[in-house]
């Protein structure tokens, strides 16, 4: 038996940023979310966000990648938005995502910042938010190549 201790923050928008994810969609798809996490040997701790993206604290398997994990959620949860609302049928996820490993000693911190996403984004835009968390993990990026 392997010990793993694998939490991830991700974080991931709408296509384009579009504003989609509106208050009675968010209250169906975040519960969702952490549906398809379940299913799949994964917990989602705390799930957050505003119209066009959102925020997701995981906790994945040993076995299992953050590349992997997002692709099951995207894509499934993608598929049922449209499966069910067909008011949303425009609604589609970004290809490209985020996604930051976070220590044990950070995951309360980690949880009270997907909660106050509201009120963050009164302040700061999603590109802003996205950008400084890059920074904030050292992680390289191109901008030119950021939003397409």
């Amino acid at each position: 038996m392997s010990y793993v201790s694998s939490y991830h923050h991700c974080v991931f928008s709408t296509k384009e940023r579009r504003p989609l994810i509106n208050p009675a969609l968010r209250e169906k798809l975040w519960p969702f979310l952490g549906g398809i996490a379940r299913q799949n040997k994964m917990k989602a701790i705390e799930i957050g966000g505003v119209e066009d993206h959102v925020h997701i604290l995981l906790s994945l398997p040993a076995t299992m990648p953050a590349a992997k994990a997002l692709q099951l959620i995207k894509g499934g949860s993608s598929k049922w938005v449209h499966d069910t609302f067909p008011e949303h049928r425009l609604f589609e996820w970004q290809e490209k995502y985020g996604a930051f490993s976070v220590s044990m000693s950070q995951l309360d911190k980690t949880v009270e910042y997907i909660r106050g996403q509201p009120e963050y984004h009164r302040k700061i835009s999603f590109q802003e938010e996205f950008m400084m968390l890059l920074k904030k993990h050292r992680v390289e990026y191109d901008e030119r190549y950021l939003w397409d």
